[in-house]
């Protein structure tokens, strides 16, 4: 999908706003939920995190694939940070894989937050 970088600009400073007023929501898929079992990591640590997303860790726009909601498009970026294993360990570098799904309201649905499963391109590095 096409977009420019003011569009993703648009895009994170609507996001922003919906987090900073806490109309968003970190979806409870299993995934998301490893990356709070694996790491010394919070869910206020997520939101400082998304916080400091940048238009460089945009990866990709990419249409709903759920047949409920098709005309949705859904936002992905990456974000390298340190992270210390819960279990033991020094502090490592973790690619996070971020999925975004801005609603209409302005509601904020992270739908993925976790460790990247392959490598992102980004559009704009």
């Amino acid at each position: 999908m096409n977009v420019t970088k003011s569009d993703i600009e648009k895009y994170l400073s609507d996001v922003f706003d919906s987090v900073r007023a806490g109309r968003y929501q970190i979806s409870s898929r299993n995934k998301n939920q490893n990356i709070y079992m694996d790491y010394v990591f919070t869910e206020e640590d997520a939101k400082k995190v998304i916080l400091s997303l940048k238009v460089f860790d945009f990866s990709d726009a990419v249409w709903n694939e759920h047949p409920q909601h098709p005309e949705e498009i859904l936002y992905i970026f990456g974000k390298d940070i340190k992270m210390l294993p819960r279990y033991g360990g020094v502090e490592q570098k973790v690619p996070l894989y971020i999925k975004f799904n801005k609603l209409k309201d302005q509601f904020v649905i992270v739908i993925s937050f976790h460790k990247q499963e392959y490598p992102l391109t980004y559009q704009f590095r």
